[in-house]
């Protein structure tokens, strides 16, 4: 392959991440409805997800995280520095559930 066809290639592969359902770009997880929204969210290592609009509480399946009880309006924060992933639910309504995906 030619120089140009590799950055052909890279700028396809970057559009087409940019364009898929779930990744983030602010990094936002809205809740309404009793769910969580996105219910998956792809993210990079190192990056703050913040819960908005939260009469809940978030709690990391395995207890790594757990948000004080928030109310309208208010948001919960947390860095994921490390690949993996991470399930979370809300500890007042335990059948909400979500999902981060960390990639490295």
């Amino acid at each position: 392959m030619t120089s140009l066809h590799v950055k052909i290639a890279a700028l396809a592969a970057v559009l087409m991440l940019s364009a898929a359902p779930g990744l983030a770009e602010d990094a936002k997880i809205k809740i309404a409805n009793f769910t969580f929204d996105p219910p998956t969210l792809t993210v990079t290592a190192g990056t703050t997800v913040t819960w908005v609009n939260i009469p809940h509480v978030v709690s990391e399946k395995n207890g790594t995280f757990r948000s004080n009880a928030l109310d309208t309006d208010e948001s919960f924060t947390q860095t994921f520095p490390a690949a993996g992933t991470i399930e979370y639910f809300c500890a007042i309504h335990p059948r909400m559930t979500g999902k981060i995906i960390v990639t490295p």
